[in-house]
C-alpha cells in the first residue's frame, strides 16, 4: 500500500497536473513569535527552501514582534501563509480572511500540548492554590493576547473559573512570549508565569538547558489541539491546491531518503513536528467555546445583560456546530 502511495505520489508530480497552478509571484511564510527571529529563521529555513523548490516561486519568512502583527500581514496581503497557534487562527479567520487547511502534529503522533503555569525551581510556589492566594505580593509574566497557550486557556482556567483576573491577584502583570516568559522565571525577574509543554520541555530544554533546569511546572491545563496552518482565503484555487498538495505530501511521500529527509526537517520545527494533518476551520471549536465562555463569565461579573445574552447565544450556536463536526473540530 504504501508503495502504490508513493508512485501515486510521483505521477502526480510527474504529470505536471500543478505546471499551471496561478502562484502569487512571492510566498509570505508568517511565523507567530514563540522565541527570537534568529531562532525561527533557523529552524524554518529548510523547510521553506523545500516549499519554495516545490511551488516554484521564492517563499520567504514573515516575521512580527508579537501575534497580532502576523494577523495583520495576513489581513493586508503581506502574509500567504502562516502557523499560528488556534486562538490567534480564530483572529485570523475572523478579521484577516484566513482558512484553516492543516493541522501540525508532534513527530511522535500526538495531537496537542498543554498550557503551563511556570515557577522557578526555588519558588516556595508548588500549585495553582498557591497563586490564587492573590496578595498582590509577586510578580507575573502573562502571553501575548492573541496566544492560545500563553493567554487564552490560563485566561479561562487559572482565572475566569476562579473569579480573579491577573491583576487582582499580583503586584505587577508584564507580557511577554514563551521564550521570554521561560527566561524571566529562570533568572528571577517574575515569579510566576504563563508558558506550554512545547516551548519547555522541547525548545528551551535543547536551546538552553541551564535555563530550563532552573522552571518547575506547578500547573497544567486540559489537552489543547494541535496548532493550525492558516492560508489566505483570496488565493487563487489553483494555488490552495498546489500549496495544500505540498503540506500533505511533505514527509509521506516519495523514495525513502526524501521522506527521512524531510521528516528530520519537520523535528527541528518548533517542539519537533511530523507530518502535517488535514484541517479546516472547524478545529477552532474548542478554543472559540472557552472564548464565549470567559465572556458570559466576564459579563456576569459585571452586571452586562447585553454581554450575558450575546455570549450565550454565540455558545449556542457553537454547540450546534458541535453537535454536527465533533466537540474536537475536525
Amino acid at each position: 500500500m504504501l508503495k502504490k502511495l508513493f508512485t501515486a505520489a510521483a505521477t502526480l508530480v510527474a504529470s505536471g497536473c500543478f505546471a499551471h497552478a496561478e502562484m502569487p509571484e512571492q510566498i509570505n511564510f508568517g511565523i507567530i513569535s514563540t522565541e527570537s527571529s534568529s531562532a525561527l529563521e533557523s529552524s524554518f529555513g529548510p523547510f521553506l527552501e523545500d516549499m519554495q523548490d516545490f511551488l516554484g516561486v521564492p517563499v520567504k519568512p514573515f516575521f512580527a514582534t508579537d501575534y497580532a502583527g502576523v494577523i495583520e500581514g495576513m489581513r493586508f496581503g503581506k502574509v500567504d501563509v502562516a502557523w499560528y497557534g488556534n486562538k490567534a487562527a480564530i483572529v485570523a479567520v475572523d478579521r484577516a480572511g484566513g482558512e484553516v487547511f492543516a493541522q501540525t502534529i508532534k513527530d511522535d503522533g500526538s495531537r496537542g500540548y498543554h498550557s503551563l503555569l511556570i515557577a522557578n525551581v526555588d519558588s516556595p510556589l508548588n500549585s495553582l492554590e498557591d497563586v490564587l492566594t492573590c496578595d498582590k505580593t509577586l510578580t507575573f509574566g502573562n502571553g501575548d493576547p492573541n496566544s492560545t497557550s500563553g493567554f487564552a486557556i490560563p485566561g479561562y482556567y487559572v482565572w475566569a473559573l476562579n473569579n480573579q483576573t491577573p491583576e487582582d491577584c499580583f503586584d505587577r502583570v508584564v507580557s511577554s512570549n514563551h521564550e521570554g516568559n521561560a527566561l524571566a522565571v529562570a533568572t528571577g525577574k517574575v515569579d510566576v508565569a504563563t508558558n506550554n509543554t512545547e516551548s519547555i520541555y522541547a525548545r528551551l530544554a535543547k536551546s538552553n538547558p541551564e535555563a530550563a533546569a532552573q522552571i518547575k511546572e506547578i500547573w497544567r491545563s486540559p489537552l489543547i489541539p494541535s496548532d493550525p496552518v492558516v492560508w489566505r482565503g483570496d488565493l487563487s484555487d489553483e494555488a490552495k491546491q498546489k500549496i495544500y498538495y505540498f503540506f500533505m505530501q511533505y514527509g509521506r511521500f516519495g523514495d525513502l531518503e526524501k521522506v527521512k529527509e524531510e521528516r528530520t526537517v519537520l523535528s527541528n520545527l518548533s517542539d519537533g513536528w511530523g507530518p502535517f494533518l488535514a484541517s479546516s476551520n472547524a478545529q477552532l471549536l474548542d478554543v472559540r467555546q472557552i472564548e464565549a465562555f470567559k465572556a458570559r463569565l466576564k459579563a456576569e461579573k459585571s452586571g452586562d445583560e447585553a454581554g450575558v445574552k450575546a455570549a450565550e447565544e454565540e455558545l449556542a450556536r457553537l454547540d450546534e456546530m458541535a453537535a454536527i463536526i465533533g466537540r474536537s473540530g475536525y
